[in-house]
């Protein structure tokens, strides 16, 4: 019985000293948040792409509210005109009749709610995929999967790559980038590992040509999120794309406008 009660005064004494702390989280005004990637996957037309325009929201936000009602169109440097357009009101913009060119110009062009942004790039081509080596005795201990994409790097050229690794059940994708300065002209391969690797998993391994500026916004980027810290650390410096607001630059957007040549193998973990 003694027992009993010295539990209850105990628990008594540990729920009055639990108070409510309200976290005053910074509100700005949203941005634009400009997620184009178009991506030509060898093999395919290429026709069929896609622009998802949302806006920036608070940090407890459960969702993440689109940006409807814009005017999306993508101009390349011959004056063809592709048109983006959310027919479902959800912020997914989709064309049906884009023309991928290799090392072709292309110019992003948003109205949204008033004001003007743009974006500029070029499309890159990409090297294939050789093979994947697997390596099962990986990590500090020895007993970790790891694996790696190897590929070609073209003699004589500034190539600059980006690769997505995504494992069966993963919800988001391992994504890296590499480019050439040291390698150039050798066979030199992408790395992934996870901790929860399973053999049988399917690995899907993407890999994109892109330009030496998306390159270096992905590499501050992948920087950024890997240093670690709390989840309401201030970053060392807003990430800026390559997007900009033409009618009120201080209004600058999220996200990046990018076009890639690229390819896709799709690796059963042994």
């Amino acid at each position: 019985m003694k027992k009993i009660f010295l539990l209850l005064i105990i628990l008594n004494i540990v729920t009055a000293c639990e108070d409510v702390i309200d976290v005053e989280v910074p509100n700005t005004q949203p941005r634009l948040v400009i997620d184009a990637s178009l991506n030509w996957f060898e093999g395919t037309s290429g026709t069929n792409q896609t622009i998802i325009l949302s806006l920036s929201a608070p940090f407890f936000n459960s969702q993440t509210p689109p940006a409807i009602g814009a005017n999306v169109i993508v101009t390349d440097q011959s004056n063809n005109v592709y048109t983006f357009l959310d027919t479902n009101s959800n912020g997914i913009y989709q064309c049906f009749d884009f023309n991928p060119q290799l090392n072709q110009e292309y110019t992003l062009n948003i109205i949204y709610n008033n004001e003007s942004y743009t974006g500029t790039e070029i499309m890159k081509s990409v090297t294939p995929i050789d093979y994947i080596e697997q390596n099962n005795d990986g990590g500090f201990e020895g007993d970790e999967i790891e694996i790696k994409a190897y590929y070609t790097d073209p003699i004589d050229q500034e190539n600059y790559y980006f690769f997505e690794f995504k494992e069966e059940y993963e919800t988001l994708p391992y994504l890296e980038v590499y480019d050439d300065e040291f390698t150039n002209g050798n066979q030199i391969f992408a790395y992934y590992t996870n901790e929860d690797t399973v053999s049988g998993n399917n690995l899907t391994i993407k890999n994109y040509g892109v330009s030496k500026q998306f390159f270096e916004f992905m590499s501050l980027l992948l920087q950024q999120t890997s240093e670690g810290g709390g989840p309401f650390e201030v970053q060392p410096a807003i990430v800026r794309g390559n997007c900009i607001n033409q009618t009120n630059p201080e209004n600058f957007p999220f996200g990046y406008f990018r076009v890639s040549q690229a390819t896709e193998v799709v690796y059963t973990i042994e």
